[in-house]
């Protein structure tokens, strides 16, 4: 495994003008709405803050479409459909990213429900081949491990990946007062062929506004 992803590594870092952006994102209002959320329902059915990420991710595509697809002979390939692959550490060492298929046509009680079951099944070693081939665009967190930010490499042929740290409360200004508020750092690592600074920018963007609207995720 570890000489796979260094063949593909080395190919990204190799083929790839990658680029890179950071947005502190506040969760203040995320959480409170899942705390609201779970409260009400068995621990089993709860819903984690990483679903609710997700789903930003693959809203927030609706408006910066060339960062989902694929480059292939030359030339991007745009996707109609989003499916999220999400990096799964495996206990015996290495990295996978299955997707989570149509993630941007799901709701969240259903995306949380496929993200247990596919990080379950990833470590169990029961993917199906669509899950390991179908990604069209990849989604990684070490914020369990307590890393702040991340700066992914991209999969290829996709154009983009996107990264989210760790939950860390950081000092905000909120209606002039200084406040602390849980935030999280999203970065991106995108393909220059196929897009820039400017429409990453607002990617980055459109995750942070949806965020502070969480009930209509």
């Amino acid at each position: 495994m570890r000489d796979a992803i260094a063949a593909a590594m080395s190919r990204s870092k190799h083929e790839i003008p990658h680029y890179y952006l950071a947005h502190t994102i506040s969760l203040k209002r995320a959480l409170a709405y899942l705390a609201e959320l779970n409260a009400k329902r068995p621990i089993q059915e709860r819903i984690l803050p990483g679903a609710l990420l997700l789903r930003a991710v693959a809203v927030a595509l609706w408006d910066v479409p060339e960062l989902n697809g694929f480059w292939i002979d030359g030339a991007f390939r745009p996707s109609e459909e989003v499916h999220l692959g999400t990096a799964v550490s495996l206990r015996t060492g290495g990295l996978i990213a299955p997707a989570i298929l149509d993630a941007d046509d799901k709701p969240l009680d259903q995306l949380m429900a496929e993200l247990h079951d596919l990080v379950m099944r990833a470590r169990g070693g029961h993917l199906k081949q669509s899950e390991l081939t179908s990604a069209t665009i990849t989604v990684t967190s070490l914020g369990d491990r307590g890393c702040e930010a991340v700066w992914p490499v991209i999969n290829p042929p996709q154009v983009a990946i996107v990264g989210f740290g760790a939950v860390v409360e950081r000092p905000w200004v909120e209606g002039g007062t200084v406040v602390p508020h849980p935030t999280v750092v999203a970065t991106l690592a995108a393909d220059h062929r196929v897009s820039d600074g400017h429409r990453g920018g607002l990617f980055l963007a459109a995750i942070d506004h949806l965020l502070q609207e969480p009930a209509k995720l």
